[in-house]
């Protein structure tokens, strides 16, 4: 979600910090500003609600003269959108402060600022911050000594950078469960909370761990950890590639995403199968030494990595013979579970920053679990770092906020988990030769399942005057069926829920008429006479389906049925090719609502709080 860039350096830096938010518009956002420390020794700073190039257009065509600053991009939590709660915020004309997560004691702290006379020109929880600093120099001569001290009275999450105009060339940086990075140049040094944002400047990255503190100035880095030590971060040598105007052809982002699908799946098979097997490396160092233990899986994830988690479940209960739960990380990490014996903890994410199901990974260290696995997008993340195993998934940069390729690749890595856990439980060879031969196939699948884009244009506009839709699949297409109504929520704005179809009789049924359309998803599988019954429960009711089905399903197209043929595939890989459908059918219906696509609103591509 919110996005920090910050920069201490010989050169100005406004227009450096400008393209940085630029990079970091795909994380969500509602206003964005930055605070300058100018020549002359004051802080100018610039906000505005709405998008980054209104914050561009205000600076104008000369830059801020200054060789220090910081800059942000809000998504708005304690207050409105308004110029006055956006950052940088600033105390007393002096301390000006970015800051990414929740103080969640920031009612307590107003408090006791308002009561010493600070006076808050905003509702953030955040305006706190720069206040407790600025009181804290008081007594302290040194800002990294008063920042140490105002975070210790912060409870909550904080990613924050602050800047004193009586300290020129100097930022202090302080990390609690929000992620933040440092890039390393020459006479320069930069802050963002993602490597993204600073890929022009530097190549050069050291991450800030957990509690970490940091001093910058132009020519050191110095880190010290929660115990106030100094300690030395890694530099890590970053190989990102980062193309913020990379459209080519496509209209959004989103729809660029959907069509990479096929190659981001050969990009996560690339070199992990071996003459029909899990290559020892696929999930890390030592993985296979872990892995041939495990007894029961336990997923934690949030939204759409939550749905592919769902479907595994059905794949290791039924080929790797492992007990499974999925449990979405927000309610896994404040309730008493049972952990099983031999038990693997599972978190997916395509950022590696999901502040709840990190919490739910941090949380399981605490507890008896035989090991842990990331499947990620971001090699640097925190859940990677601090995760025993991980998969990454090498779907590259995802900048549409509704997740696509994210979706299908970390699919890919999960039926590879499957493989890798039944090679050590006497996985059938039918069943690992149909798995090898489902994943080998996939990226043709895909394909032909991107060839129905027109038709599915075609049949968009009848959702123009539709405000809600329910969505029907069995078995592993039940949670491809949650996907696509989370999809078409997210970007088109229309209420979508979905439902096992088997549970249609149990209330669902009452909302059908006319005016809901039904989507369903119809494989040719061992459910597909089970699947007809539901659909005609529909068509008894008046109901309007748009059915995508095999095309040896046998369903016809009628008054109240329209049928998208879907190229025959193996029942194993159906979840993860009729997705594809589903997410067109979102896209083409998000351009008839007229919606912001890639940026729908009130949502960030990366949840960093709770």
């Amino acid at each position: 979600m919110c996005g920090i860039v910050g920069a201490t350096s010989e050169r100005r830096i406004s227009e450096i910090l400008v393209e940085g938010l630029k990079r970091l518009e795909y994380r969500g956002y509602d206003s964005a500003g930055l605070a300058v420390l100018s020549e002359s020794g004051s802080i100018e700073c610039v906000r505005r609600t709405g998008k980054v190039q209104a914050l561009k257009d205000a600076i104008g065509d000369t830059p801020l003269a200054g060789t220090t600053g910081i800059a942000h991009t809000r998504w708005a939590t304690h207050g409105g959108v308004t110029e006055a709660n956006a950052h940088p915020h600033i105390s007393e004309n002096c301390i000006a402060v970015v800051h990414n997560g929740i103080i969640e004691n920031h009612e307590k702290l107003r408090a006791q600022l308002q009561a010493l006379g600070y006076v808050f020109n905003s509702d953030t929880d955040t305006e706190v911050i720069c206040h407790l600093v600025h009181h804290q120099r008081k007594t302290e001569s040194d800002l990294f000594k008063a920042v140490q001290a105002a975070v210790r009275q912060l409870e909550g999450a904080y990613g924050t950078v602050v800047m004193d105009c009586r300290e020129p060339g100097r930022l202090v940086v302080a990390r609690s469960g929000s992620p933040l990075v440092i890039g390393l140049g020459i006479g320069e040094n930069f802050i963002a909370s993602d490597q993204l944002a600073l890929l022009p400047v530097t190549r050069q990255f050291m991450y800030l761990e957990e509690g970490d503190m940091a001093d910058i100035t132009r020519t050191s880095v110095k880190v010290y950890d929660r115990s106030g030590a100094l300690v030395q971060r890694d530099v890590h040598e970053s190989d990102g590639q980062y193309d913020a105007g990379g459209k080519g052809q496509y209209r959004h982002f989103m729809l660029k995403e959907i069509h990479e699908q096929p190659t981001a799946v050969r990009n996560a098979l690339e070199g992990r199968l071996v003459h029909g097997q899990v290559a020892d490396d696929a999930f890390g160092p030592g993985s296979m030494d872990l892995l041939k233990d495990i007894e029961h899986v336990q997923i934690v994830a949030c939204g759409t990595s939550y749905h592919a988690g769902m479907v595994a479940r059905y794949w290791l209960e039924s080929m790797a013979g492992v007990s499974c739960n999925v449990e979405i990380a927000s309610e896994f990490r404040y309730r008493k579970s049972h952990v099983h014996r031999n038990s693997l903890l599972v978190t997916i994410s395509q950022s590696g920053e999901t502040a709840d199901t990190l919490a739910a990974l941090r949380l399981s260290k605490e507890l008896s679990y035989r090991g842990s696995l990331t499947i990620c997008n971001v090699a640097t993340s925190s859940m990677v770092r601090e995760s025993d195993l991980n998969y990454m998934t090498r779907a590259g940069a995802e900048i549409g906020v509704a997740s696509t390729k994210a979706f299908t690749t970390q699919l890919v890595g999960l039926l590879m988990l499957v493989l890798a856990i039944g090679q050590h439980r006497g996985i059938s060879d039918k069943c690992r030769n149909a798995i090898v031969s489902g994943l080998q196939a996939l990226p043709a699948k895909l394909e032909e399942a991107l060839l129905l884009s027109d038709e599915i244009e075609a049949l968009a506009p009848e959702f123009a005057d539709k405000f809600h839709s329910l969505f029907l699949g069995r078995g592993t297409q039940y949670p491809i069926a949650m996907e696509g109504a989370l999809k078409l929520k997210e970007i088109s704005y229309i209420h979508a829920e979905a439902y096992a179809a088997g549970e249609l009789k149990h209330g669902p049924l009452a909302l059908i008429d006319a005016d809901m359309p039904v989507i369903v998803v119809a494989p040719n599988d061992e459910l597909l006479e089970k699947l007809k019954s539901n659909v005609e429960e529909v068509r008894a009711r008046g109901g309007i389906m748009y059915v995508f089905a095999d095309k040896d399903a046998h369903f016809k197209s009628d008054t109240s049925m329209r049928v998208i043929n879907v190229s025959h595939c193996d029942e194993l890989i159906a979840p993860i090719v009729y997705t594809i459908p589903l997410q067109l059918l979102s896209y083409f219906v998000a351009i008839i609502k007229g919606t912001d696509v890639d940026q729908p609103r009130n949502l960030a591509k990366s949840v960093t709080v709770e």
